[in-house]
């Protein structure tokens, strides 16, 4: 049980070690001198929202002010190695509301040493799960330096649901891990905000995770994110590319921008020609354009589901059109894409112009404008396209035809 008494013996000893006022301590912590004075003469305990800052002026730990005394200056503590347990119990509790959830599937929230999931489907013959882990690769640091700390956790989130959607799955529930070399409360909680309104828009549910401080591994103010997801399809209803045969129709599904890959490229790019970060492309600035969340396609894609329309499909992401489309077409068959009906955004030309980059290279890093691609039989195509308008542009760029390379490409991009 805390000791009131103890407790504002040490903050006012702290205080006068530091040569402060109340006043002047009250000014550091935007409080008044009055707070300040209650907590000293034990009236009141600092609320759990001010007791990081607190020890941070104090020099002390969270626990060193709960428990009014300081830990033997000899002896080693989880607080001294960086890691305080009553802060990050805080931070645990403002997760809590963002693993709300209105699905009755979930079964427990945060508390529990693991997540419980319902996945009892009676609609389904044959259930079958389908798992993803993805993580936003070197795009999270530009979000951490420019800002976007809740836009990169829409990126994960998207890019791991486009991933199981390809499979024809529904995507049900999300585990999320962030790394961290100290615990900031206001970026942890962006984080899980971020990602658990990234599952709503999914129509999915972030039902727990994992907040791993590493204090002597991880650089202060470094974030590394990562999640895993589960979806659900019934197994005669798995889309695997096996059902694609040659004249067939391949199509694209327009994409916003980088998504989630090439960032590597752009970054040796914006260190050798710093001043392009402030250029202007389609009314955005660079940065703007290069830090759009992944387009998530799961919306648009879920209405055809069931309806045996859909042969095969590919999210376009490292590696581009050829090292993703082939993935899924089987032996004997060759995608032939005409690189020449590629609708290519401006901001791929703007980095492909302004880093020489050869046509070859842009291809193989990044979408080029296509981040997602349907392959449908002739019949269907305009119907499907038709759907899908509704959210994407979506357009034919090729055919499927007999032969041994998987993805032919013919004719050129347009990079004027």
């Amino acid at each position: 049980m805390l000791d009131s008494g103890k407790v504002g013996s040490f903050i006012m000893d702290k205080r006068k070690a530091l040569g402060l006022t109340q006043q002047q301590l009250a000014d550091k912590l935007n409080v008044s001198f009055q707070a300040i004075s209650k907590w000293e003469n034990g009236i009141a305990y600092p609320n759990i929202e001010i007791l990081r800052d607190l020890a941070i002026v104090l020099n002390v730990s969270v626990d060193e002010i709960l428990a009014g005394s300081e830990r033997d200056a000899e002896g080693l503590s989880y607080s001294k190695a960086g890691i305080d347990i009553t802060y990050t119990d805080t931070i645990k509790k403002e997760m809590s509301k963002h693993l709300e959830t209105g699905d009755k599937r979930v079964l427990n929230g945060l508390g529990p040493f693991a997540s419980l999931y319902d996945i009892n489907f009676p609609e389904m013959k044959h259930p079958v799960l389908v798992l993803k882990s993805e993580e936003p690769g070197s795009k999270q640091k530009l979000a951490m330096e420019y800002g976007y700390t809740e836009s990169i956790c829409h990126d994960m989130v998207n890019h791991l649901v486009n991933d199981i959607v390809v499979m024809g799955a529904r995507p049900l529930a999300v585990l999320d891990t962030i790394v961290c070399g100290n615990a900031e409360k206001d970026t942890i909680k962006t984080l899980v905000k971020g990602v658990s309104e990234a599952c709503k828009r999914n129509e999915c549910s972030l039902v727990g995770g994992e907040t791993s401080i590493q204090p002597l591994v991880v650089d202060p103010g470094v974030y590394v994110l990562t999640s895993s997801i589960a979806g659900i399809v019934e197994k005669s209803k798995v889309i695997d590319g096996s059902a694609i045969e040659a004249g067939d129709a391949v199509l694209a599904v327009a994409s916003n921008g980088l998504h989630t890959n090439g960032y590597s490229l752009v970054r040796l790019l914006m260190d050798k020609m710093p001043q392009i970060k402030l250029d202007r492309i389609d009314g955005f600035t660079f940065i703007e354009q290069i830090m759009k969340p992944h387009t998530p396609y799961y919306k648009a894609i879920k209405g055809l589901f069931g309806r045996d329309m859909l042969h095969g499909m590919a999210h376009i992401t490292g590696g581009g059109i050829e090292g993703n489309l082939c993935r899924v077409i089987p032996d004997g068959l060759s995608a032939r894409i005409d690189l020449s009906k590629i609708k290519t955004l401006n901001i791929f030309k703007y980095i492909r112009n302004s880093g020489n980059i050869s046509d070859e290279e842009m291809l193989r890093t990044f979408n080029c404008g296509v981040g997602f691609q349907l392959v449908v039989s002739r019949r269907d195509a305009a119907a499907v396209m038709k759907h899908i308008n509704q959210f994407y542009a979506c357009y034919e760029i090729g055919t499927i035809e007999k032969g041994e390379k998987k993805v032919v490409f013919e004719k050129r991009m347009n990079w004027l």
